[in-house]
């Protein structure tokens, strides 16, 4: 009994982390608001005390809050000196993307992980929506990159770190640039592979399955490299 009542208060403050990360994101909470207080929360949202300040505290420690003492709880600029643009570092398609994806190895395989065990049903609705989207477009349209990332953008944003979806932000936007000066990478061949690789990742995300989920990720960038190193090397001839 102490199990479940310890997962579902988990469960409760992961989400409470999620909604307020995208509401400061998508600016709904600009920098230098006030939080409601605590007890307007858990009016709100039918949460204990315990949930409310777990969550300020996973706030606090992602830099997206700060608590003055007798004043209240309130949103910081995320907008810190040294962000990186991603726009800047672009030089020239194919080979960009390879750089690209080789960074998106080291952040996206555990952002799946932790996606897996806190994804909630209405994010896990919205990623097959995104999934199905990406599935269905034809790989040579301009707008594939782009429709393409939101499915990888669904997974960082499960997993209700401000600095996971931050940093996909930035990586898409310069992916996206590449990726259109590059060209497709994706042949009516591979097709049929990268939608597999693609619905292995939803599926080890919808069963909570962390470890699948790392490794159904690392699969897929894997190959991606490799089909954009295709490409590379065919221009290269």
């Amino acid at each position: 009994m102490e199990r479940v009542t310890t997962d579902r208060r988990l469960s409760m403050t992961q989400q409470l982390v999620v909604d307020l990360t995208q509401q400061i994101l998508a600016g709904d909470l600009p920098a230098g608001s006030k939080l409601p207080t605590e007890q307007v929360i858990i009016k709100e949202r039918g949460v204990s005390r315990t949930v409310v300040r777990e969550a300020m505290s996973r706030l606090q420690a992602e830099g997206l809050v700060e608590t003055r003492h007798g004043i209240g709880t309130f949103v910081v600029d995320t907008a810190r000196p040294g962000d990186f643009q991603g726009g800047k570092h672009v030089k020239g398609g194919a080979y960009d993307a390879l750089a690209v994806i080789e960074l998106r190895l080291s952040l996206e395989v555990e952002a799946a992980g932790i996606a897996a065990q806190r994804a909630t049903p209405d994010q896990l609705l919205t990623m097959r929506e995104a999934l199905d989207a990406t599935n269905a477009l034809d790989p040579t349209d301009e707008e594939s990159a782009r429709v393409d990332f939101e499915f990888h953008r669904q997974v960082a944003q499960c997993t209700g770190n401000s600095f996971f979806i931050d940093a996909m932000a930035h990586v898409g936007n310069t992916l996206i640039e590449v990726v259109q000066q590059a060209g497709p990478s994706v042949t009516g061949q591979s097709r049929a592979l990268v939608v597999r690789e693609r619905e292995q990742i939803y599926a080890a995300l919808a069963r909570h399955d962390a470890q699948a989920a790392r490794a159904s990720m690392r699969l897929h960038l894997i190959n991606m490299l490799e089909r954009v190193r295709g490409v590379v090397e065919l221009k290269a001839q």
